[in-house]
């Protein structure tokens, strides 16, 4: 069973969604570099972000996934969200999503979020398998998911339609066992 947990890294405190978070959320997705590589439009008013929390928090109650409103330790204004959907307790394994605001970007913080839900889902979360679905041209999250020890495992051609287009998608992933000879000095 899925259960919350806030998390907390060097800098980042992730914490439960609230409802209030939605305007810090449409200034994140109102950017059209945010969204470029997402499944979701530009957002272009408030309610789009109200309703992204609100289906984000019924994902959460059903245990189908988990999502974090990230913060910097010591300010509790989101400054982005990451969590771990397609939730599949019988195979072990979760998809891990993210965005962050584009103030944010470059600093290694989202790096620090990646690791922190390798680490609840190969710990208390007890996964196999934890993996990332990008778009191929989107480099900088394949650098940021291999900084964290996932590996490209191909392409997938036209599998998602988004946007009112068929998109490839990069697989990425990291197995348990991988994971933890990542932690294991040498």
């Amino acid at each position: 069973m899925l259960m919350f947990t806030p998390l907390q890294t060097p800098r980042l405190h992730l914490r439960a969604l609230r409802a209030e978070d939605a305007p810090a959320l449409l200034d994140i997705f109102s950017r059209d570099e945010v969204s470029e590589y997402y499944d979701l439009d530009t957002f272009t008013e408030l309610a789009e972000a109200e309703q992204l929390v609100r289906v984000w928090l019924r994902r959460t109650e059903a245990g189908e996934g988990l999502r974090w409103a990230l913060t910097r330790s010591g300010d509790d204004r989101l400054i982005g969200t990451c969590g771990l959907h397609q939730y599949c307790p019988s195979h072990r394994r979760a998809e891990i999503g993210y965005e962050l605001h584009p103030d944010c970007w470059g600093q290694g913080l989202m790096t620090e979020a990646v690791q922190a839900l390798l680490a609840y889902g190969f710990g208390p979360l007890a996964l196999h398998r934890m993996e990332a679905f990008i778009d191929p041209a989107n480099h900088a999250s394949e650098r940021l998911l291999e900084r964290c020890g996932l590996r490209n495992e191909g392409i997938l051609r036209d599998y998602f339609f988004e946007k009112g287009r068929f998109v490839n998608a990069q697989m990425m992933a990291i197995l348990e066992q991988d994971y933890a000879a990542l932690a294991t000095p040498r």
